[in-house]
């Protein structure tokens, strides 16, 4: 249940801070199922562990303006440009990718996010999460603690039934 919670609350973040129009977007302003911004920078946190395939970050290493040239470069060899090509490897979310750390965070902040949605944390335009993204760089105590809090909270979720709206198979796309 708490990985489709968690599914679901990063369906939610991918739609809050990708597919809306940044001029009718700020960051989850409004609380979101009882979810708050502070719940989003932390739940996000989660990409401490694990790998991204090419196709999610294809188009960031190429394209964004807000990425450490460097960190952008070490992956191209990876995930060449060629959308044919590679698609299918992987690449860490975080140097530290099977360590629950507070690393991810740190890395926003030198615009080595990985994928594009985690760097709008700190280059989305929201002064306020950048600033969670910062506390949690510094404090993996207030990291860890605020973490499983949030877990619980998005836990707690009630999930979608019947004719009340839809659980995407792909966030990014309408069933």
């Amino acid at each position: 249940m708490a990985i489709m919670g968690l599914q679901y609350f990063v369906c939610l973040a991918v739609v809050a801070v990708v597919v809306l129009p940044a001029a009718k977007r700020k960051i989850l302003d409004a609380p979101l199922h009882g979810l708050n911004l502070n719940d989003l920078v932390v739940l996000s946190g989660g990409h401490t562990i694990g790998l991204a395939r090419c196709t999610t970050f294809r188009a960031r290493i190429y394209n964004d303006t807000d990425i450490n040239p460097d960190f952008a470069a070490s992956l191209k060899n990876l995930c060449p440009a060629d959308v044919n090509v590679g698609g299918n490897n992987t690449a860490p979310l975080d140097a530290t990718t099977t360590v629950f750390d507070t690393v991810y965070h740190q890395e926003l902040l030198q615009q080595k996010g990985l994928l594009h949605s985690d760097q709008e944390l700190v280059n989305g335009g929201n002064s306020e999460s950048a600033d969670l993204v910062r506390y949690y760089s510094g404090s993996s105590t207030a990291f860890r603690d605020d973490f499983s809090a949030s877990m619980i909270k998005m836990g707690n979720l009630k999930p979608l039934t019947g004719s009340n709206g839809e659980i995407r198979m792909n966030c990014r796309r309408v069933n």
